[in-house]
């Protein structure tokens, strides 16, 4: 059955509630700079993320920890300057809010202040609690985030899909519960069976965003580079590409350099 439509002119933390409550899908992509932020938002999507994937693709690096504070601020003032409908929600990357309560307190202001951005996105259920109410008494949006969580490859080791197991997956739904009793205002739900995904999107009042957990959440999320095909080598399941654009720009971009060559380019009139 459809569901009508609200229009949001401006999408907030409380529409993502409206969204939820009125059973219409949210939908969220990643933007890490200005020009592919301005078509993500023309484009209507509801949630930029500006995720610490930025470090793997637009470094390179292999994970998602290398990329620094000030790296984040940088990518997430140059999507702000481009958006003006998503709700822009930025990651705290790795290192910036874990041990430290005041620490992730000061990071997440640096990030607002500094940034514009609307809100910030944390990966952890309890270990991490008494960071998020910090940042949350401040007056600060918090996204969370559960299931596989990037910032801690290393101790799972692999990128395999989380709480399949039993034990694994109480805690996951006793995080999610204790994310929304905090006050998150939602949560990522990345690589876990679609059956517990939709459990824990139905035992909470908050939007549950899912990226490779299925259908029965909320919302879903992917990072824009693989959805439009910029990125070739990663394949999960969950992945739809929807265009294949490293092929249309190589050959776009190797037209180039054969008019070039060719003295084709620039013609009379292309010339001044």
């Amino acid at each position: 059955m459809s569901v009508a439509k609200k229009e949001y002119k401006r999408v907030t933390v409380k529409s993502l509630i409206e969204m939820k409550k009125n059973g219409e899908k949210i939908s969220m992509l990643t933007a890490y700079d200005y020009s592919m932020a301005k078509i993500v938002d023309a484009a209507n999507v509801d949630v930029i993320l500006v995720g610490d994937s930025a470090s793997n693709v637009m470094a390179g690096h292999e994970t998602t920890l290398p990329i620094t504070l000030d790296q984040m601020i940088y990518h997430a003032s140059s999507v702000i300057r481009a958006v003006n409908r998503a709700l822009v929600v930025v990651d705290i990357p790795f290192g910036s809010y874990q041990s430290d309560p005041k620490e992730a307190l000061r990071s997440a202001i640096r990030i607002m202040k500094e940034s514009g951005g609307h809100a910030v996105k944390v990966e952890g259920g309890i270990e991490i609690k008494e960071s998020i109410k910090r940042i949350l008494n401040a007056g600060i949006p918090v996204m969370g985030h559960l299931g596989l969580t990037p910032q801690s490859i290393y101790k799972f080791g692999t990128y395999t899909v989380r709480a399949k197991e039993e034990e694994e997956a109480k805690k996951l739904k006793e995080d999610a519960l204790m994310l929304e009793k905090a006050g998150c205002f939602a949560i990522v739900l990345e690589k876990i069976p679609a059956e517990l995904a939709k459990e824990v999107a139905e035992s909470v009042n908050i939007p549950v965003i899912g990226i490779g957990a299925g259908n029965g959440v909320d919302g879903q999320v992917l990072v824009v580079h693989d959805l439009v095909g910029l990125t070739q080598e990663f394949n999960p399941r969950f992945l739809r590409r929807y265009m294949n654009l490293f092929e249309e720009m190589g050959k776009a971009i190797s037209n180039y350099v054969a008019d070039v060559k060719s003295r084709d380019f620039p013609s009379n009139e292309e010339q001044y």
